[in-house]
Order: C-alpha cells, then structure tokens, then sequence
C-alpha cells in the first residue's frame, strides 16, 4: 500500500502533522513482533533524549525498523565476543542519531551496555555520548558525527576487507561493512569522494542505508538540494535499491540482494523521521530537540507502546537477545578454522596490531648504514628509502597517494595498486580525494590488520584535517606522508606553500608532527610513526635535498625524545632550535656565530609533542639557560613560543610565500644564517 494511503488511513489525512493520534501500527506492513522488536529501539531513545533533555530523537524513531531488521537478521556479529575479527562492521555515519545505536548494542546484549547507560545518555562519564565515541563501548566501531566522515571510513572498512581477503582467504576473512547514512552526509562533500573510489573498486562487500527522510535541520532538504541521489549513486558504479524503510520484509530482501551484488550497494529507504510522533513526525522539529511530555506519550500511544520509561517487556527483550546470539555458532566455526590454519599465528599477529618481531633490529641496522653512507636527498626521498625498508619487512603495510605518488614517493617495490581486479595489491591509488583518503585510511586503520599510510602536499592538509582529527580523536594508527613542507616547494609558489600548517596541525591532540632534519631523522620517525599504536602522525617532509646532518651512528631513537642537542656544548651563549630543513641553516648560523666570538648550539625538534612528554629535567637540559635562544623554520611562530619564551627570536615566515627558485626565497624572506647571527647578537 503507498505510504500516503497509509498515513490517510491512520491519521485521516496525508500529512503526519496531526493533533490526535491513532495507533502507528496501522501504518506498517509488519507483524506485531516485528512492530515490538523496533518499538523497543523507538522507546528507549525517545527516553533517554527525554531524560537528557538533549539529543536526537527522529533518526531513532524513523530508523528503527532499518536497525531491527539489520540486527535481528542479517548481519553476523557476536555480542560475547565484540572484537572478532570476521564481524560484520556496522558504521553509523549520522552519528547524531547514536540513541539508535546504543538501544540496538543494549537489546542485542553487549555486556556493558547497560539500562543505567541508556538512562545516562549524553551525562560526563558515561559511554552514550551525544554521538558514538570509538573505544567507549563494544559494537561502536568508529567515531562519528562530523556528517559523511562514516561513509568514507566504511569505505576504508571494505578496503581492509577486501585485502586481507585476498591476502588469507575467505574462510578466515568474509564479512560485510553496513553504513547508515543520512540527507546530511549525502550533501558533504566527502561523500562524492568516498563514494565515487568505491564505486570504482568495485567494493560490494559494502552497502550503505540512505535514510531518505528528505528532513534537515533547517526543515525540508528541497530547501537547500534536488540531487537525484540514486542517478548519482549509478553514475558512481554502485547498484541501487529503493524501499519503504518501515516495511521490514522488505528492507530484509534489499539487505539480502545488496550482498548479491557485484558492486557496492545503495539502499535508498524512504522513512518518516520521528516516526509515530502525532505532530512533529516529518518535520524538522523532531531532529535535534526532545519530544517533550506531550509529544512523548502521544507518539507511544500512536505506537501501541504501553510499558514504563526505559522498560522493554521481558519477551521482547529476549526476541532481541536470542538475536544477539544468532551468530554463536557462525563464529565459533570461524574459530576452528583460524585454529587449524597455517595462518593462524600471522593473522592474529596483524590483527593484534603488533609488529614484526624483527622490525627495531632491521630499523636500527639500516640507520648505521645512514650515518655511514651520508646521503644528500630531500627527506621525502628519505622517506621512501625508509619505506623499501618496512615495506619489505612489515607486509600489513597499505599505502598509498592522493595522485602525487610521484611527489610524494610513497611507493616502493612491494606496493602493486589496489585496483577492482587486484585486491591483493598494498597500495591505493586514492585520486584527487584527500578527505576521502584520510577517512579511508582511519576505516583502514578501525578495521584492524592493516597499517594505512598516504600522501599528499603538505598544504593539502586542509583539505583532509577534519578526518586526520578523527584520526586523533580514535587514537588510531594511521601515517600522514606530507611533502613540500615549506616555502621550499618553491616554483609552485603560495597557494602551495604551506606556512601556517605546522601550528596549525600541532595544535590538534593526540597527533603526532614530524618534521625530520635528514635521511637519519626520517628513518628515526618513520620508526616512530610505525610503533605509535595509540595515536596517528604526519611526516612533513622536504622537496630539496638535505645533507646527511646525523654522521654518528647511536642505537638509541633520539628523535624519541622530541628534541636533542644536535651540536654544541650545554653552556653555550645561545641556543638554535630548528627543524627539517632548516637544521642546516642553524649549523651555519652556529659556525657563523662562532667566527664571531659568539658559542651556540643546536637543538633539532623533530616532534614537539614527543618533547613536551619528556621529563620536566630534560625538558629543562635541552632548553638551558642561554642568554639568546633563537628558533627557525619555514613556517610561523604560533608553535614555537614556549621554547622562546618572552625575549627569544623566530626566524620565519611572517605571511604567505612567493613562487620563485628555493634559494632565492631563503634569502628573500631572510630565513638565512645571516638571520641567526642577528637575531642572537640582537640578545646578547
């Protein structure tokens, strides 16, 4: 029956906006058990919205019977054991609608999700935060909220499934990404990133929900967007499907055919946001606010929902719990498969997230041979000379470039593409996508197995900081290789010459910023980046070559540190903080100011944020008390100031680049030893 006879025959009218409510059932296809089972989703969240006073109650209500469906009978997961490693992955890109998903992890039976979770939705401590927050719960598995980033992170999931497929075979890894998403996560851009490299990879282990509501927080999408949105999908190589998504048979058969599918899947479910609401039910008013006492009971009357506040009657909690256990069986086979392969060790080995056991031995060997050889290279030649070293040794690695693997020199011998007819290949040619990369690679790096590193120009970051901030944010291991670092991208000129990015991108927590002074430096992070499990990390790596600045051999990772006396004695008059490339202009500033009576030494910085972890004496040490400290690089102050204190020099960029030959712009923007020798002689 179309939707609209529907709505006349229960309300009396075609639109939901009603004063006086009838009983919602009358507007289903479902049996009554069906009705119970997504009315237990609907009635939890509008309680807890309640409660909090805050939150998003219209996707729970509107999606409950899209959730039912997909948890009760189609996807394989196993509640008593969240991590296995051949689930299916559930991402809810319209992160706001999290009450959906935590109802669902409560009814399913994960062990910490509990009644007084539910009830303590967005409160300080609790695991429901407004939207879902990776590592809270069990069954949240990637953080979202910022609209479209789920799309590409579930991309990133059937990446990493379709590789490690490819790579250990289907009995170990054989599972499908699902993806909730809404009218807001379709208008981001990253959306078309995301979707169009699926398409074109041909992943149809991956399908995403569209909760077509045509509602957004302003009111109707029409305001604002008249895309054709499934022309787009098909136009994008993805195979589509349109449902009522309220009609549980027929969400179960859309979900079934999309795993057919030899292409990803757009399921395109026309829902009624705040469904059962009597008059805010297909509006934008039921979006973001709670329903409000009246509304509240109008909508569990409409619904037939009869039990108290955060009460599910005991046989529709057990349906929901016989359904959490429906994939028992499913994985413990699983199990003894993974226990009688030749595999076994490696896969869990991958799947833990530890590296190979000879992988510091192999890193410290080729660094004596560094120090040894002294190249000359520009540090993105270094980096890639430190990849044909982990890429031989580490194969969980997957890389890959924003289409500048020329540039960027991400590629080694071991990286064939991963193309549709190629899924073994460990390097992705991810196009002109940088947000749709950096979120891949975050799906990459929650899926587990794999260690996802990609590249672009170091300016292009901003193009990819909302999801390298998730990145932060999960704690994830996932590796920024980003060249041009500076003004020394030269020719090129502003528009690619990153001055601000540096600060810009230390100042995001838990990320990691390298910033490597040589062939040596670079291989120390590169080292670093790799073995960081808890959290992700840029390489800002130089186009110009750089001498070899570390000649002596040490085991130890001085770059752990942070920052380390690179030359010159402890009590000198002045200290030179530097980076990169500019480390060697500070060794001719020390040498210049030597020929002027004046003693200096230099500080390399490599990381900041390793530094600021180090104990406050060694802080103190490489800090000292020279009467002169002077700092340099080719980018702004704003990160440099707590080395400088209040009477210390920068010597820098104070606004944007110019295009022209490198050298000339060193010594055009008085980035010049010449400068050092000022700046220090200016304090003394």
């Amino acid at each position: 029956m179309p939707r609209t006879r529907l709505w006349e025959e229960a309300f009396g009218t075609s639109s939901p906006q009603i004063s006086v409510p009838k009983k919602a059932h009358a507007l289903m296809t479902n049996t009554a058990q069906q009705n119970d089972l997504a009315n237990a989703i609907r009635s939890l969240a509008m309680d807890a919205v309640e409660k909090a006073n805050s939150g998003h109650p219209g996707l729970p209500m509107g999606c409950a019977d899209i959730a039912t469906t997909l948890f009760t009978k189609v996807m394989k997961f196993d509640p008593a054991d969240s991590k296995w490693a051949d689930r299916d992955r559930f991402v809810l890109s319209a992160g706001h609608g999290s009450m959906l998903l935590y109802a669902s992890l409560y009814l399913l039976g994960y062990q910490d999700m509990t009644i007084d979770q539910i009830k303590n939705f967005r409160q300080l401590g609790s695991k429901t935060a407004g939207h879902p927050e990776y590592g809270y719960a069990e069954g949240i598995e990637t953080t979202t909220g910022p609209l479209g980033q789920g799309v590409g992170n579930a991309v990133g999931m059937a990446i990493a499934e379709a590789k490690l497929a490819a790579e250990f075979g289907a009995d170990l890894v054989d599972h499908h990404t699902w993806c909730l998403a809404g009218d807001g996560c379709l208008m981001e851009g990253i959306s078309q990133e995301a979707i169009a490299f699926a398409g074109h990879l041909k992943l149809n282990k991956l399908t995403v929900i569209w909760d077509n509501n045509d509602i957004t927080i302003d009111g109707a999408v029409s305001n604002s967007d008249s895309t054709d949105q499934i022309a787009r999908f098909k136009a994008s190589g993805w195979n589509t499907i349109e449902i009522d998504g309220h009609d549980q048979d027929a969400i179960e058969k859309a979900l079934l055919d999309s795993k057919k599918s030899d292409k990803p899947t757009l399921i395109a479910a026309k829902t009624t946001i705040g469904f059962g609401a009597p008059k805010k039910a297909g509006t934008n008013k039921v979006h973001g606010s709670p329903l409000g006492a009246e509304e509240l009971a109008g909508a569990k009357a409409a619904l037939g929902i009869t039990y108290p506040a955060f009460e599910v009657p005991a046989e529709t909690l057990e349906a929901w719990r016989a359904a959490g256990r429906r994939s028992q069986n499913i994985r413990g086979e699983w199990t003894s498969r993974l226990g009688a392969s030749a595999n076994k060790a490696e896969f869990e080995r991958r799947m833990a997230g530890e590296l190979p056991a000879g992988f510091a031995n192999a890193m410290n060997d080729y660094k004596k041979q560094l120090s040894a050889d002294k190249p000359k290279v520009a540090s993105r030649k270094a980096s890639q000379m430190a990849l044909e070293v982990i890429n031989a040794i580490v194969p969980e690695t997957q890389g890959g470039s924003a289409d500048l693997t020329g540039s960027n020199l991400t590629n080694t011998k071991e990286t064939l593409p991963f193309q549709a007819d190629n899924y073994a290949g460990r390097y992705m040619m991810y196009g002109i996508r940088e947000q749709g990369m950096a979120a891949a690679m975050n799906g990459i790096a929650l899926h587990g197995g794999l260690i996802p590193y990609g590249g672009t120009f170091m300016c292009f970051t901003d193009y990819a900081r909302p999801a390298i901030r998730l990145s932060a944010l999960m704690h994830q291991r996932v590796i920024y290789v980003m060249t041009h670092d500076s003004i020394g991208l030269g020719e090129d000129g502003p528009t690619h010459q990153p001055v601000e990015h540096m600060s810009a991108l230390r100042a995001i927590p838990n990320l990691l910023v390298f910033r490597p002074a040589d062939a040596v430096e670079t291989a120390e992070c590169w080292q670093l980046a790799m073995e960081s499990d808890s959290a992700p990390s840029i390489l800002a790596l130089s186009r110009q070559g750089l001498p070899t600045v570390r000649t002596e051999h040490t085991a130890e990772n001085l770059s752990a540190k942070g920052a380390y006396t690179l030359a010159g004695d402890l009590d000198a008059q002045a200290v030179i903080f530097a980076t990169g490339s500019e480390v060697t202009i500070a060794l001719d500033g020390m040498k210049a100011l030597a020929d002027n009576g004046i003693s200096a030494r230099v500080v390399s910085v490599p990381s900041m944020e390793l530094f600021a972890k180090q104990s406050d004496a060694y802080r103190a040490e490489i800090i000292g008390n020279a009467k002169a400290r002077v700092a340099i690089e080719a980018g702004t102050e704003m990160s440099w100031n707590k080395l400088l204190g209040d009477n210390g020099r920068f010597v820098g960029m104070h606004g944007f680049g110019a295009s022209g030959p490198i050298d000339e712009l060193y010594e055009h923007f008085g980035i010049t030893a010449k400068a050092i020798v000022d700046a220090v002689t200016a304090q003394l």
